[in-house]
């Protein structure tokens, strides 16, 4: 009689992740008991939530109990990059979460699902980057992207709200079938999901089976190139930042990135051996992207649409230190755009709190004029934006420069000079629209009046403050982070 085998399951590597997702469910169930009051008690559980999440995270780095393995039949995945990558995603929401019940309730939409939404967004995000697995990469960005959805079209009463959720809603849609046709072929060209097969079935499969491989992956690259905002498939990025609320573009340009690029590093790290056919083409990739983002952003008169390009030129910087890995695997690990995107995840975030100050009775205006005179009304937050501007930019000695100088090095070491010129002079070419940002606050309108903003509550100086100790600190204690991401 034939007897089911019952594997055995490590439930400290699902851990994190069961924990965001009850928080998620808890917090709903709170909601749905106290309609129509205020959201303190979802957003303090949420953030207490997230706080014991990334404990149990940060507990599995300890190297006398850390092991790297597989869980759920090969479906978990459990190394020292998946578990950085489930910490940055878990701060990500947590800083989101900090900022956004006062910005919420000046854009009269203080809807207490937005807490839980966020939570299984974060939930499809850690079940990406923690993961070789092809179908579960889907499922964690299936589950990522239709929370995002959601919440991108949460400012019911206007166009451009609504008008940003159905456009993410179709190009996203696009991109996922793209994603799954790519696994289908990979599918049938290896015989299995899961990378570490792929990469061993090139090794030892046929020209017919090398061609499914090489247009799955094709199209597998175009599914994550959407999500991760690389050129050519970045045009949805401006206009959905500018239209979702900005507390959830905040976590979509941070904590949505963080599991694109991780998948996106999954991908090709597992194909390294069919880089003589990929390379070319995410080379240019990589140039486009930090070119065109950097480019078109200088043009741009609104703020969330120039954090948007610059978002997609981040992305072009991020894909040079994958390339770099890929090239020379033994000598550059995936330390460098883990302490990248970290570094990334604070300025930015931190950026579009700032932001959220010109939120009042409803409405929300984001143009440059917008954040005229901040330095008169809100010194703290001006003196946030400062910081989290000289960080995009790469001034010392933010965390922001280091990452940029690490990426350059590691391209150096791969004998990838050309991206690391192009990065080098893409970051020169940003300092023009983020000094832009900076010379607004210090100017006052033509009748000399400030423009008035919401009042800065607690949430929102906890985030900015944390924000920029965050930066300084990552400079400051770049050695032990390094090691703590993996060792080089």
């Amino acid at each position: 009689m034939y007897k089911p085998v019952i594997l055995p399951i490590d439930w400290s590597m699902i851990a994190p992740v069961v924990l965001v997702a009850m928080v998620g469910i808890i917090a709903l169930c709170i909601e749905m008991a106290r309609p129509k009051k205020n959201n303190n008690l979802i957003v303090g559980f949420t953030l207490a939530g997230l706080a014991v999440a990334a404990i149990a995270i940060l507990v599995q780095f300890d190297m006398d109990s850390y092991r790297i393995g597989e869980t759920l039949s090969g479906m978990v995945t459990r190394d020292r990059f998946s578990l950085t990558m489930q910490l940055l995603v878990v701060i990500s929401a947590f800083l989101s979460v900090l900022f956004s019940e006062g910005y919420l309730r000046e854009k009269r939409i203080p809807f207490g699902e937005f807490y839980p939404i966020l939570c299984w967004s974060a939930v499809g995000a850690m079940v990406m980057v923690a993961t070789q697995n092809l179908l579960m990469i889907f499922l964690g960005l299936e589950v990522l992207s239709i929370s995002l959805y959601v919440l991108a079209g949460m400012s019911r009463s206007e166009n451009k709200s609504e008008e940003s959720a159905l456009k993410y809603l179709l190009l996203g849609a696009f991109a996922s079938g793209f994603l799954l046709y790519g696994i289908a072929f990979l599918y049938g060209g290896s015989g299995s999901i899961h990378l570490d097969t792929i990469r061993q079935s090139w090794a030892v499969g046929n020209s017919g089976s090398h061609m499914l491989l090489l247009f799955g992956l094709g199209l597998v690259l175009i599914g994550l190139g959407f999500k991760s905002s690389l050129v050519p498939f970045h045009m949805w990025t401006p206009d959905v930042y500018q239209g979702a609320p900005t507390n959830v573009t905040a976590f979509m340009a941070a904590g949505s990135k963080i599991g694109a690029i991780a998948a996106l590093w999954r991908v090709l790290d597992a194909m390294g051996m069919m880089q003589q056919y990929w390379m070319p083409a995410m080379f240019w990739i990589a140039i486009l992207t930090m070119t065109v983002g950097n480019l078109i952003a200088l043009g741009q008169k609104d703020v969330k649409r120039v954090l948007g390009y610059s978002s997609i030129a981040h992305a072009g910087y991020i894909l040079v230190g994958i390339l770099a890995h890929v090239r020379e695997p033994m000598k550059i690990g995936s330390d460098t755009v883990s302490y990248y995107l970290l570094s990334y995840a604070l300025m930015t975030i931190g950026a579009f709190a700032v932001i959220t100050l010109s939120a009042r009775a409803g409405k929300e205006g984001t143009k440059f004029g917008d954040v005229q005179g901040l330095w008169h009304r809100a010194p703290l937050a001006a003196g946030s934006l400062i910081v989290f501007m000289a960080s995009l930019i790469g001034i010392p000695p933010t965390s922001g420069f280091i990452g940029k100088l690490l990426i350059f090095k590691d391209a150096m070491a791969a004998d990838l000079a050309p991206l690391a010129f192009v990065l080098a002079v893409n970051s020169i070419i940003s300092v023009y629209y983020y000094l832009g940002i900076l010379r607004s606050m210090f100017v006052v309108d033509e009748e000399g009046e400030y423009v008035r903003n919401s009042a800065m509550n607690n949430g929102l100086k906890s985030a900015c403050v944390i924000c920029m100790v965050g930066i300084f600190g990552a400079a400051i204690f770049f050695s032990p982070l390094m090691q703590l991401f993996g060792t080089r």
